[in-house]
């Protein structure tokens, strides 16, 4: 057989694997030619054919209201006579290879195919589910309130988006073409809702296609609120209910917190599981030195963290005044993280001592685990944004 080989790709190998990936999915991968100017490509090629690839980019996500440069993989796939070979496991970390050299200290992934992200060192920090409701159950349960809808993203909205991801651990802080991207490629609609005389507050973006028997079929993806006025965005959703029979939330598009199903009279909604966004350290020191970190925390906690090659790690963490270092250390580890619980703890996954516990996470100080905890969990993890 001949020999497999690792590059990055020239023209004509990104045109093989646009070709390659309609063939591998069943159908066009938009994000392949909409990504060119933005995205990394590499590709595996056997006898002058390219047989596996992926996109990687380079963008900041959010973590403790700091952006943290990572890798962001999406869009890969094997071609279906070279599957069953973990020919998906080596493409991965060939597609990861070049982008810490750019800066990358973290790096997020996105696959249905979760065990070899694992196996690779990633882990998923929260779960994600897709939301559907009846647009008439929405209209019964939020009245209109004194607000105001325009139509149309703005430079103050985008402000808007950017401040609200910062209160979340994981949102990319999107770069000047990321908008355009997903104008383009989902055709989305945007409103911007505010009280009388008030800048924006809230920010609404959805898609809708013609239902094959009648209306429209309603697809929400961006759902930005400062607070409680998200009460705002589901009143003028249900306003569609003469059109549009369920209102659907995009997978991961609504932040975790009860709004829609505390104001819902009654809990006819569905839930769809989706596979998560997973989450790996690359550069520990770099990673916890840029994150964000609590403004009131002081503290110095001995930790132990499982290498790539199985060996344990002593680290000394140090936290003050909204900053943290980890370095080398001698000491004996209170708290022991494996690289995946370790993702999973700075992204703010762990809620509790028990949460972390129960994960696996190993602790002979009860008090340092809920220094670490909390060191973390101000706040929570969530990734709206799809690549």
């Amino acid at each position: 057989m001949n020999q497999l080989t690792f590059d990055p790709a020239n023209d004509g190998r990104w045109e093989q694997y646009d070709q390659l990936a309609t063939r591998a999915y069943g159908h066009p991968i938009g994000d392949i030619t909409h990504l060119r100017e933005h995205a990394d490509l590499q590709v595996a090629v056997r006898g002058g054919r390219v047989v596996a690839g992926g996109l990687g980019l380079l963008v900041d996500q959010f973590f403790g209201g700091a952006p943290v440069p990572s890798a962001c993989l999406g869009d890969g796939c094997v071609a279906p006579e070279e599957r069953g070979e973990h020919l998906a496991t080596d493409m991965t970390a060939a597609r990861l290879r070049p982008l810490p050299e750019r800066g990358a200290v973290i790096s997020t992934i996105s696959t249905s195919s979760t065990g070899y992200a694992r196996r690779l060192g990633w882990e998923a920090p929260t779960h994600v589910l897709a939301w559907a409701v009846a647009t008439d159950d929405l209209q019964r349960c939020f009245a209109a309130e004194d607000f105001e809808v325009e139509h149309g993203l703005t430079d103050e909205a985008e402000v808007l988006q950017r401040d609200l991801a910062r209160q979340w651990n994981g949102p990319v802080h999107r770069p000047t073409w990321w908008t355009r991207w997903k104008q383009d490629k989902d055709n989305l609609t945007t409103y911007r809702f505010a009280r009388p005389g008030h800048p924006t507050a809230d920010l609404l973006s959805l898609t809708t296609k013609r239902h094959e028997r009648h209306g429209t079929s309603l697809t929400v993806h961006d759902f930005w609120a400062a607070g409680q006025p998200a009460a705002a965005m589901l009143a003028f959703l249900a306003r569609h209910n003469t059109r549009a029979r369920t209102i659907t939330f995009r997978r991961g598009a609504l932040p975790p917190y009860p709004t829609l199903l505390h104001g819902l009279r009654h809990h006819r909604i569905t839930a769809e599981a989706w596979h998560p966004w997973m989450l790996r350290i690359l550069d520990i020191p770099e990673a916890i030195r840029l994150r964000g970190w609590p403004a009131d925390l002081t503290t110095a906690v001995p930790i132990e963290i499982e290498s790539e090659d199985g060996d344990r790690g002593r680290w000394m963490l140090q936290i003050k005044a909204g900053a943290a270092e980890i370095v080398l250390t001698r000491v004996r580890g209170q708290v022991t993280f494996t690289r995946r619980q370790l993702a999973i703890w700075y992204a703010g996954g762990y809620r509790s001592t028990t949460s972390a516990r129960m994960a696996g996470v190993h602790a002979v100080s009860e008090k340092a685990l809920a220094i670490l905890v909390h060191s973390t969990t101000q706040f929570e993890p969530w990734l709206p944004d799809h690549f």
